[in-house]
Parts: C-alpha cells; structure tokens; sequence
C-alpha cells in the first residue's frame, strides 16, 4: 500500500510522539554513518529527546568538530561583515556620483536655458550654441515629419470624401432619372385615356343647336 504523507506538525498523542522519535532517530544515525563512510565526510550529530536525553554521532572527535564549526562560523561572519562594508561603500560611491551627475546636469540644463553664463568661456558658450543648434535641428525634423503626414492623412480623407461624393451624385442621378421616367409613363398614359373619349364638336348658340336637335328628332320616323 501507498504510504500517506505525513504532516508536518507537532503530534499530540505522547506514545505515537515518542514512537516516531524513535524510528526517526534511529534512521537519522543511520544515515550520518552512511554519509561517513561513503562520502568521506566530518559528520558530527547532536539530538536532544523530548525529555532531554542525548544521542550522539561523530566519527572523528565531537570536540574537534564543534572547534570547527566554530572558527567556521566566525570567518564567515568576519568576510560577510567586510562584504557588507563592501557593499555600502560601494552604495554611497554610487549615491555621491549620481549626486554629481544631477547636479552637473542641472547647470547644463540651465545653461542650455540662457543662465549663468557669465562664468562660461567662448570654447563652452560655442559647444552650447552647437548643442542649441543640433536640437533645433531635430525639432525642426520632427515638426516637419509630423506636418507630413498629417497633410497625408488629410489627402487620404480628401480622396475618401471624394468618392463619397461621387458615389451619391451618382445615386441622387440615378433616382432622378426613375422618378423622371415614371412622370413620362404617367403622362402618356393620362393622353390615352383623354384620346379615347368621344367629344363632339358644335359650333353656334346654344339654342339653335336645341332646335336643330328637336328638328332632328321630329324628322326621324322611328323615335
């Protein structure tokens, strides 16, 4: 069967404590001794039980081990506090010469700005307008640049405007001519119905054109 993981924390039952102490203990020993003799090592091991009883292993003299382990210990304190005093030397090295940078930067800023040049020689007052000058040109390139392609833009959407025009002269053409049709189709039409209407035409008063009518009427044998 697959063994658990065990937890790592303090177990509260007294004789499962002291058992596992035990077995732990026992393999701990086992594996300094093995560490000894494979790997020729100094192995020295100190344990303390829950009640104070001490188990040890060394296999050279416990004393000579802990003597150096001692030593051991102070040289490394010695060369990490001499790294220390190392790095912050090195820290206010670096916060001196950046402090010297700024300010050196600050009396180029305001010189560059028209300050405090009366200490300035000609040879400096000269770099300074050559400086001046180089950055002028840069700026001027950039405005020119950026001038550029807004008027490309511009064009672009000239010619985009353009065409939309065209498209709805073209349109507002084409729906013109359909609604022109369409009057042309209606007006023939209304000439058909007004051809087909029988109209007679009489010339004369209104009265005679009564009496001829009677006349008419009274010669024809059939009404």
């Amino acid at each position: 069967m697959v063994r658990g993981k065990t937890q790592m924390k303090r177990i509260e039952n007294a004789t499962s404590r002291q058992v596992t102490f035990s077995k732990r203990r026992n393999g701990l020993l086992k594996k300094a001794f093995e560490l000894s003799v494979l790997c020729d090592a100094e192995v020295a091991l100190i344990i303390f039980s829950p009640r104070g009883k001490l188990y040890e292993f060394s296999n050279c003299s416990m004393n000579k081990t802990i003597d150096r382990y001692q030593n051991r210990t102070k040289d490394l304190m010695s060369s990490n506090s001499t790294a220390t005093e190392d790095v912050q030397l090195e820290k206010e090295y670096d916060s001196f010469s950046m402090t010297k940078k700024l300010e050196h930067l600050e009396v180029c800023k305001r010189k560059l700005l028209g300050d405090g040049l009366d200490l300035c020689s000609i040879d400096e007052l000269q770099q300074l307008e050559r400086q001046l000058e180089r950055s002028l040109s840069k700026i001027r390139s950039r405005k020119y640049q950026m001038l550029k392609d807004e008027i490309t833009k511009l064009k672009e959407e000239e010619k985009k405007l353009l065409e939309e025009n065209a498209a709805l002269q073209i349109k507002v053409r084409s729906e013109s001519s359909k609604k022109q049709d369409s009057n042309q189709r209606s007006e023939s039409s209304n000439h058909e119905e007004i051809m087909d209407v029988e109209t007679e035409l009489f010339i004369g008063p209104p009265e005679r054109r009564s009496n001829n009518n009677n006349t008419n009427n009274n010669n024809n044998p059939f009404l």
